[in-house]
This record gives structure tokens, C-alpha cells and sequence, in this order.
């Protein structure tokens, strides 16, 4: 059989294309070109299909913008009920929806996470960008209802399902319901609105209840866990995500709530002596746990405050600890149960008012957001209660202003085709000296590196995230750019892809300060590379060299590779740092489709916006 030619020579850089159509074609010729290779193997299978029931009452759209999963696997739980109520229930990622398809549905349910700063998830932003444009249809007769998820931690809380919610109205579209905002403890809430919601339409519709369908009540039981890292954002399934695997039925018995009691097995340092960061690589031992993870997901963990916060907390109330509370000693409430480290919004509100004269009074009373974020850096509940001074609260009306303790997620490192039974994550531990020279330290990232090891047990939770992993096609090119603890992901799909003996390339972009201290997994990386799996390694340690150079430098270097990659149909991923790294990397993007392309600025911003809507530019950013 004569194979295609690489797909970037099917198409002459003067072809009448559009560059989102150049994009789509050069990703559907490279899976045909990948198909043929497959035949060619007599490798090559055919789908199957079934006769559906009977025509539903109504149809209803269940969209979901979902940065870490949470809202997707919520989609798939609200298609689910309305099937269970005689309705029809069709799932989709809100890019790849435009606005004249959206006003020909009849009944459109919105589920939208919120990360950064008041940002719409990465599946979701073309949705919008569209959506509030001039030309954008009117939605007359189309009934809707919005569900946010977010953190009520963030200025802009719930702003994404905001927008959201007042653009459908703004072009004629008609309310179900209010707008429910929905903090990390969501699945109750979520639960509640997506009843009323479904039996109001189903009422409405006259669909008939289905019988006996052994579907759970949407987040019921799910336990979907919550981005609540340091910097992790507001924050699966119902389709397939990149991985190309059948999305599960439900989610694992473990969750947020009921978290797995996993043992860290292996604790190991991974930055050398002299580096400015200490970062670690960690093994939990997944035992009888059931919890089946893909290369993508992440793994959440359950922290404990430290004693040391925890002693100088007490210290500033003037308690002992063994004083008793509603949910038990002061002391265990402190250590397990309440966010100590990170002040709430309504402890600061609640010190401006005891304490007006205060420093962040002061800060607070500028209305300069920028300097309230500044001034906080660096302090936790401690520094604020010591400059509130005589007016803070005591221990009974502190309790009520701290938010509950929240898991923390991370990337997972592993395949677990490569690491049966086990799960990795790569954590750089946060240490630094406070404003009062007490020393500071991350929750979460500190607690593993010091108190986690030995016979104490960690309570962790899969967060799956459908949308972030490894291409269903083995033949096809991915490019992945992470520096620092970005790379995460990435040595576990490269353990998934050679596990699987995928053929496709793989281009890695990795950075970080020095080379001598901070190539964490250098020894693994090079083996890969000597092996065929990892087939192109940028590196770009910025401290090394007069000119600081980041990935994104080299990014630019190799714009006429990187090209042609991006024209054979190569996946791009990146992870790490939202609000720099991940924009600058954008950046390089653009400015290499642009000037491979010479279109101009325009051009380039549509390939790429084509490149989202065909799944292969995600990002799993924080």
C-alpha cells in the first residue's frame, strides 16, 4: 500500500485556506496519512453502531468551559439526568460550539469553571470570544441556565459563568433558572440546581421519568475535587479527551471527602545542592484502592498545617489547644480542618472593620487591588491577627472566618503502563522568610516533604482531566513545553508512549534556572533521548548565560521546525505558571505560525484558535 507523504507537502503555502482550515486539514490528513499506516499493519478497525430509543421530548445542550475537569464530569452527570427524565442529552466543550449553532439548540445548559484572574477555562475562550463579538445572533427561544464553579478565595469569583450568563441574556435567550455560583465545596449545590433545573424542563417538555435507571443524582457521591493549590485557580466525563479512552461510568469511591489513606513510599530529592529550589520527586503506593489514573490526571492531596503554624497561632490567641469546639480540640481544628496559612476574604473584611487603623486597613482603604495582593504576600493569619493587634478576634469568632482546609492538586508524573500500582507527582516544597523574619512555609508542599514519610498514611483523590493527555493516535507528533514542575505531565507521557511503543515523535521543552542544580529527571530524559522516545530536547536554563533564555526562546530558534511539526498534525501541550510562563509561550506560538506563515498577526491568531477547537493546543496551567 503507498503511504501518504508527510502531510505539511499536501498543502502549498499558497493554498486558498483559511488558517483554521489549514490547521483542521493538516491534522485530518496526518490522522489519514496515520490510518494508512495502521491499514497497512492490517491494524486498521471499524466503529460499530446501535439503534437508539425512541425520539426524547426535548434535547437539551449540556456545555461545559472546564480547566480541570470538575465541570466536564459535571456535564456528563447533568446529560445523564436529563436522560433519566425523557430527555435527550448531548454534551460538548463550549469551543466547539459557535454562536449559530448555539441559537439553533431549543434548551442549553451552561457548567463553567473560572480560573486565575476572573479567566474562562482554556476550552472555552474562543466560545466567548465569539459569543460577545458585534455580529453574534440573537438567542431568541432559546432557553438556558448557567452553573459556576469557582473559589470564593479570588476577587473574581464565578466570573467566567458570569459573563456567561448575562451575554446569553443580553442576546434574547431566556432564563430556566438564576445563575448558581458554586465555591469548592460544589457537588451539593451543584446537585440541587441540576434537579430544579431538570424537572422544571421536564415538566415543562411533559417528558416522562424513566424507571429504574441507576443514575445518581448529579455530584452525588462524585466528590470531584477542587483546584485549592497555592495559585491553582477557580476552579471527568462524559466525551473522550485527547487519551482517546472511553470516558468512565463514575468516579472513584474516593474522593475530597473520603479521601484514599495511601502510604508515600518513596520521598527523593531531585534539585542538586545550591539550587534556589527544592524540588522532590514522590511515590504513593495506591494499594487496594481501585483508583485507575491516566497520563494527564492529577492527583489530589490532603494536607495538615504544620505544628509550627499552628503553635504560633495558638500563641497569638492565647490558647492552649485542648480547648474543645464544635468540630473537636482547637488545636486538631487547626492542624486538619481550616485553611491557617492563607487568609480568607472574610477575615480581611472582618479585621478592617475590628481594626481600622491597622496596616490593612490602610491598604485596604487605597482600593488599589494590586497593592492589597502585594501587602498580603508573605503574611498568613498570624501576621494579620498580630497587626490587628488588641481588636483581633478570639478563638471562637477566628474559627468561623477560616475557610475549610482544602486538598491540594499536582500534575501526576507517572504512566501507569510504566508504574503499576503506583502514582507520582514532581513538588517543588515552598520555603521563605516572612515579613516579621518567621519563617513561611507552603501547606501542602511541606507537608510531604517533611511529615507525610514513615508510617503515617496521606489522604489523596484522583482529579482526572479528560482534556489533558496523550493522543488516541500513537503515530501522531506532540510537542510539550514545561519548565520547572511543568514537566510533570510530561515524564508521564513519555513513559506512556514508549509503554505503549507509540511511533509518533515527541519534542520536549524544558527549562529552569542551571543546568548543574536544576535539570530534575536529566538521567531519565537522556536515557529516553538514547532510546528514540523523546526525539527532539530543548533546554533553556536561564541563569546560565549573561542573556537570560527561556523556552520560549527556543521556541523562536526552531520556528521552521516547530512549523512543520504543527503542519504534520502535532499535539501541543503546556504546563505550568498561568499567569507568565503559559502567556509567554502563547506568545512564541504566535509569532512562530506568523512568521513561517508571513499572513500577519490575524492569521496566525486563527490558526492557533484552529488548533484549540481540533484539541490539539490544551494546556494545563494553574
Amino acid at each position: 500500500m503507498t503511504l501518504l507523504p508527510p502531510t505539511g507537502s499536501l498543502i502549498p503555502a499558497d493554498a486558498p485556506f483559511s488558517a483554521e482550515q489549514e490547521a483542521w486539514l493538516a491534522g485530518f490528513m496526518a490522522g489519514i496519512a496515520a490510518a494508512g499506516r495502521r491499514d497497512a499493519d492490517g491494524s486498521g478497525a471499524h466503529g460499530s453502531g446501535a439503534d437508539g430509543p425512541g425520539a426524547p421530548a426535548a434535547t437539551i445542550d449540556v456545555l461545559y468551559g472546564s480547566q480541570t475537569g470538575n465541570a466536564e464530569f459535571l456535564a456528563g452527570e447533568v446529560a445523564a439526568g436529563a436522560r433519566a427524565r425523557g430527555l435527550g442529552g448531548r454534551v460538548a466543550a463550549l469551543d466547539t460550539v459557535t454562536p449559530e449553532r448555539l441559537a439553533a439548540m431549543s434548551h442549553v445548559l451552561v457548567i463553567v469553571s473560572t480560573y486565575g484572574e476572573g479567566e474562562l477555562p482554556d476550552n472555552a475562550g474562543l466560545f466567548w470570544e465569539a459569543l460577545r463579538a458585534a455580529p453574534a445572533p440573537r438567542l431568541d427561544g432559546v432557553r438556558f441556565a448557567v452553573l459556576g464553579l469557582g473559589d470564593r478565595g479570588y476577587d473574581d469569583f464565578c466570573q467566567a459563568a458570569k459573563l456567561l450568563d448575562t451575554r446569553l441574556e443580553q442576546l434574547g435567550a431566556e432564563r430556566v433558572r438564576q445563575r448558581a455560583d458554586c465555591d469548592v465545596d460544589f457537588e451539593e449545590p451543584a446537585a440541587l440546581w441540576t434537579a430544579e433545573v431538570l424537572d422544571r424542563l421536564a415538566a415543562e417538555t411533559g417528558a416522562e421519568q424513566a424507571r429504574d435507571t441507576g443514575v445518581p443524582a448529579p455530584g452525588a457521591g462524585s466528590g470531584a475535587g477542587s483546584g485549592a493549590g497555592s495559585g491553582a485557580g477557580q476552579a471527568a466525563a462524559s466525551g473522550t479527551g485527547t487519551s482517546g479512552q472511553a470516558a468512565a461510568p463514575g468516579r472513584s469511591r474516593w474522593n475530597r471527602r473520603n479521601p484514599y489513606r495511601s502510604r508515600l513510599l518513596v520521598n527523593r530529592l531531585l534539585s542538586a545542592p545550591g539550587s534556589a529550589k527544592e524540588i522532590r520527586h514522590y511515590e504513593f503506593d495506591l494499594g487496594d484502592s481501585g483508583i485507575a489514573y491516566t497520563a494527564g490526571d492529577a492527583l489530589a492531596v490532603s494536607p495538615v498545617n504544620g505544628d509550627g503554624l499552628v503553635g504560633a497561632l495558638l500563641g497569638q490567641l492565647g490558647a492552649r489547644g485542648d480547648e474543645e469546639t464544635a468540630d473537636g480540640p482547637l488545636a486538631e481544628v487547626l492542624r486538619t480542618g481550616r485553611e491557617i496559612r492563607t487568609p480568607s476574604k472574610e477575615l480581611i473584611a472582618d479585621l478592617v472593620e475590628r481594626a481600622p487603623a491597622s496596616g490593612l486597613a490602610a491598604v485596604v482603604g487605597r482600593g488599589d487591588r494590586s497593592d492589597l495582593d502585594a501587602w498580603l504576600t508573605g503574611r498568613d493569619v498570624v501576621d494579620l491577627l498580630r497587626d490587628a493587634g488588641r481588636a483581633a478576634p478570639d478563638a471562637g469568632e477566628l474559627l468561623p472566618l477560616l475557610r475549610p482546609l482544602q486538598a491540594r492538586q499536582y500534575s501526576i508524573s507517572s504512566s501507569p503502563l510504566a508504574h503499576p500500582g503506583r502514582v507520582h507527582l514532581t513538588v517543588a516544597s515552598v520555603r521563605y522568610e516572612g515579613v516579621d523574619r518567621r519563617r513561611h512555609e507552603g501547606v501542602a508542599s511541606t507537608y510531604l516533604a517533611d511529615r507525610a514519610g514513615g508510617d503515617a498514611v496521606v489522604g489523596v483523590h484522583l482529579q482526572p482531566n479528560a482534556s489533558f493527555g496523550v493522543p488516541a493516535d500513537d503515530d501522531a507528533p506532540i510537542v510539550m513545553i514545561g519548565p520547572g514542575t511543568g514537566v510533570a505531565p510530561f515524564r508521564g507521557f513519555l513513559h506512556e508512549r514508549a509503554a505503549r511503543g507509540a511511533t509518533g515523535r515527541n519534542w520536549l521543552f524544558f527549562g529552569d534556572r542551571h543546568r548543574a542544580t536544576d535539570f530534575v529527571y536529566e538521567d531519565e530524559l537522556t536515557a529516553l533521548r538514547e532510546r528514540g522516545v523523546l526525539t527532539e530536547l530543548d533546554l533553556a536554563f536561564s541563569r546560565d548565560q549573561a542573556a537570560k533564555v527561556y523556552v520560549q526562546s527556543r521556541m523562536r530558534e526552531r520556528a521552521r521546525e516547530l512549523y512543520a511539526w504543527l503542519q504534520d498534525g502535532a499535539y501541543v501541550y503546556v504546563c505550568g505558571d498561568a499567569s507568565r510562563m503559559a502567556r509567554d509561550v502563547e506568545a512564541a506560538l504566535l509569532d512562530v505560525v506568523a512568521g513561517q506563515r508571513g499572513r500577519g498577526a490575524d492569521d496566525a491568531a486563527e490558526y492557533l484558535a484552529g488548533l484549540r477547537r481540533a484539541k490539539r493546543y490544551v494546556r494545563d496551567v494553574y
